[in-house]
């Protein structure tokens, strides 16, 4: 039996909380409004690199971002 994990994150709600447009984020890591649009609703997986991009720009742990369901 093989069990597939499932990357999910909360970047909506930590952006929210700091009070940050999907253009504001983006532009403060270097990339496109749809690739953070993409990542909030599950279609794009971030790589690590840009995944602790985020966790620093929201200052958020990793844990505390992203989470395996």
């Amino acid at each position: 039996m093989r069990v597939e994990l499932v990357l999910k994150n909360r970047l909506k709600v930590a952006r929210a909380e700091k009070e940050l447009s999907q253009g504001a984020l983006a532009e403060m890591v270097g990339v496109s409004r749809q690739t953070i649009s993409s990542i909030e609703t599950g279609q794009f997986c971030p790589t690590a690199k840009l995944a602790l991009v985020l966790c620093v720009a929201l200052d958020k742990k990793f844990e505390d971002l992203f989470y395996f369901e």
